[in-house]
């Protein structure tokens, strides 16, 4: 439903600008700006060193006490999140609690590894922002709260039985399940919260809440500021840990990874606050006017594809806004249309087998 309306729509640009992969030139610090086939570490080391988690990096087949011997010289305690170098949604991401579970995770997946300290905020987010290259602020247009897989006690149930009977939880039973530091045979005290899962992906059940009312000036300031430390990076979401909302606008948090093109305002999955086309708000993007004239290259990029997927932006937020009748009518004009297409090629095709069939045959017409 998200994605299916935009690929003719980027198809069409694409065209229009003559290059299919325009949009790669949004962020040229990151490998194709960020569209999911990048490297995870590549990009965290353009994470400034007051905002960045200890990593580790493990190559592929490498040998896995001296990824072991690195980790221990880097004072990285268990336990760990160890995930893939590419990948996104949550896919192979897991806390890690001894170094035999690291080295059998490594020895599993002979892949290329990121091995990240567990950092111990309480809370965590995405903010996604943008600032057009010559604009020294830019624009936070989402703020998404994530709150983890949980099962509240009542003093009667065993951790299995609140799984079971909680509306959301169910439906990750069998994650939970893989999960062997849980202790499904427990009962669990009144009150008492047991966190089911540390990854902030809704894969593993976190839940994405609306957090837009709480973008400000402060923390637009700070994210301008992280902007402008990483050069070529211009529009895409963090992912945060941080303890506080007063810790969080005054800069003190960690950034667990930086995302490019591919990032989503995770806020539109907040269905009871948000839907998909309230959230797109052409009032959250900037003005292009000053940009347009720009004519210089970012890294041997040409900046003007930069101003077309900016517009391209807009003009997806100009459709969408308070026009879901017209776009309903246009899908419908358009099934129209396609189902016609069908109909008259079946018709040919039907027209052709007949008279192949007639060739073949030779039936003659006054027996028909």
């Amino acid at each position: 439903m998200f994605y299916v309306p935009n690929i003719p729509f980027a198809l069409y640009h694409a065209l229009k600008a003559k290059n299919l992969v325009f949009y790669t030139a949004v962020n040229p610090t990151i490998e194709n700006s960020g569209i999911g086939t990048e490297s995870k570490f590549k990009t965290m080391q353009l994470i400034p060193e007051k905002y960045l988690p200890i990593t580790i990096f493990h190559k592929a087949n490498s040998d896995c006490t001296e990824t072991i011997n690195k980790i221990n010289q880097s004072n990285i305690s268990y336990p760990l999140i160890a995930k893939p170098d590419v990948g996104f949604r949550g896919l192979l991401v897991k806390k890690i609690a001894s170094e035999n579970e690291l080295k059998n995770y490594l020895e599993k997946y002979p892949i290329d590894i990121l091995i990240q300290e567990f950092l111990t905020e309480q809370n965590e987010c995405g903010i996604f922002y943008l600032r057009f290259p010559d604009n020294q602020s830019g624009k936070i247009t989402s703020i998404t709260l994530k709150e983890f897989l949980h099962v509240v006690g009542d003093g009667k149930h065993t951790l299995k039985e609140l799984v079971i009977l909680d509306k959301r939880a169910k439906n990750y039973l069998e994650i939970v399940k893989m999960n062997a530091h849980v202790s499904f045979n427990a009962i669990i005290k009144n009150g008492e919260r047991v966190q089911l899962s540390d990854i902030g992906n809704h894969s593993k059940g976190t839940q994405f809440i609306n957090g837009n009312h709480l973008i400000n000036k402060k923390i637009e300031t700070i994210l301008d500021s992280i902007s402008h430390q990483i050069d070529g990076w211009y529009y895409g979401r963090l992912d945060i840990k941080y303890n506080s909302l007063r810790e969080l606008y005054e800069g003190n948090f960690m950034i667990v990874e930086i995302n490019g093109i591919l990032a989503e305002p995770g806020n539109i999955y907040d269905a009871n606050k948000i839907n998909y086309f309230k959230n797109l708000n052409p009032k959250d993007l900037m003005s292009i006017e000053g940009y347009k004239t720009i004519d210089v290259k970012v890294r041997g990029i040409d900046r003007a594809l930069q101003i077309q997927f900016f517009q391209i932006t807009q003009e997806v937020d100009m459709l969408y806004k308070n026009k879901q009748d017209e776009f309903v009518e246009l899908v419908s004009q358009r099934y129209q249309q396609i189902r016609l297409f069908l109909l008259v090629t079946l018709a040919l095709a039907m027209s052709f087998i007949l008279f192949k069939l007639y060739k073949i045959l030779k039936i003659d017409l006054k027996d028909l």
